[in-house]
């Protein structure tokens, strides 16, 4: 595409401005978190906010929390009474994500847990009509199988990375494991007759996947 650069200033110059929190969310985890990349950043953020705006979920969960960006993103949608839990195994990023779910003010909305989504997910009774997947690439399946049925039909799941820097180009047996899983996972939703799909490329590729 010509002139990205250009066309990507004049998308977030004509598009809603970035939270003041999720502004300073960013810069924060830019200078004190490893690995801040894994940021979901503004355009991915209101990308999240206005589906969860538009679909009006009672309840979402979200695999992998990191800084909280994109939990706070998706939970600046939710109507009254509506509910997000957030899952991350990393318990030392849990009080950074917490401080800024409370200076968005939105404890009531958030639920932040601290552990393995595979073990904690089966302890979970609630019924989801949003899923967000955004953890450990190399077990998308293993969540995807894990959620499945606490999903309505007619819900969603959000899989996020999908196209990994571009590494499901390199569908080969030296793979890493990381790059395996997400090829594995996007031939699954491919081929599963359960649910309807789209890949859309923002950012490292975010594929909607519907519920039949």
């Amino acid at each position: 595409m010509k002139n990205t650069a250009k066309l990507n200033e004049y998308v977030k110059n004509h598009s809603t401005e970035e939270d003041k929190v999720l502004q300073e969310l960013d810069r924060a985890t830019h200078l004190h978190v490893l690995r801040a990349r894994m940021l979901s950043g503004h355009e991915q953020g209101m990308l999240l906010y206005l589906l969860v705006r538009m679909l009006k979920p009672q309840r979402i969960l979200e695999l992998g929390t990191y800084t909280g960006y994109s939990a706070i993103s998706m939970a600046k949608g939710l109507d009254d009474g509506a509910k997000l839990i957030s899952i991350d195994k990393n318990d030392e990023l849990l009080p950074f994500a917490q401080e800024f779910v409370r200076k968005a003010h939105l404890e009531d909305k958030i639920e932040l847990l601290s552990g393995d989504a595979k073990n904690l997910i089966p302890s979970l009774n609630d019924t989801f009509d949003l899923v967000f997947l955004d953890a450990h690439k190399a077990e998308y399946i293993d969540y995807y199988n894990l959620v499945f049925d606490k999903i309505p039909s007619g819900g969603f799941i959000l899989a996020d990375n999908v196209l990994w820097d571009s590494k499901v180009l390199e569908d080969t047996p030296d793979s890493d494991a990381q790059t395996q899983g997400i090829i594995a996972f996007n031939k699954l939703i491919k081929k599963n007759n359960r649910v309807e799909n789209l890949i859309l490329p923002i950012r490292d590729g975010i594929n909607i996947i519907r519920k039949k």
